[in-house]
């Protein structure tokens, strides 16, 4: 687990479309174009996937999420990705998540809202 922060410590660090390698880690990272990410509306209980393109946004009910940047592990695009979002309440204005969401692990870092859930499934490498 350690290496996965030690991987996205230095990853934000990064400017977009940087392959790097992160110091004691064997594996670099790849920012992807976009991103996949799911909701759940607890109320309904439907699920939806969200495609998201790096610097878009779209709105889940009464919120706003908005795709940073979308990284992953350059010798696995399928594994590991982490995204960075920013969800904000649109009636309040106020900033409900901003940070890194990791697809493999999303209870590490997550959206706390009543109503909806909101995860990482993958980057979008094409």
């Amino acid at each position: 687990m350690s290496t996965l922060f030690a991987i996205l410590a230095v990853a934000s660090l990064l400017p977009a479309q940087v392959v790097a390698q992160s110091p004691g880690a064997d594996a670099a990272v790849i920012s992807a174009p976009g991103a996949t990410l799911r909701s759940l509306d607890r109320l309904s209980g439907e699920f939806s996937d969200i495609d998201l393109r790096v610097g878009d946004r779209t709105e889940l009910g009464k919120l706003e999420i908005r795709l940073t940047d979308c990284r992953y592990p350059a010798d696995n695009p399928s594994g590991d990705a982490y995204a960075y979002l920013s969800i904000t309440d649109q009636v309040t204005g106020g900033p409900l998540f901003q940070g890194w969401m990791v697809a493999s692990s999303p209870a590490l870092n997550a959206l706390d809202h009543m109503r909806y859930d909101v995860w990482v499934l993958r980057c979008s490498t094409s």
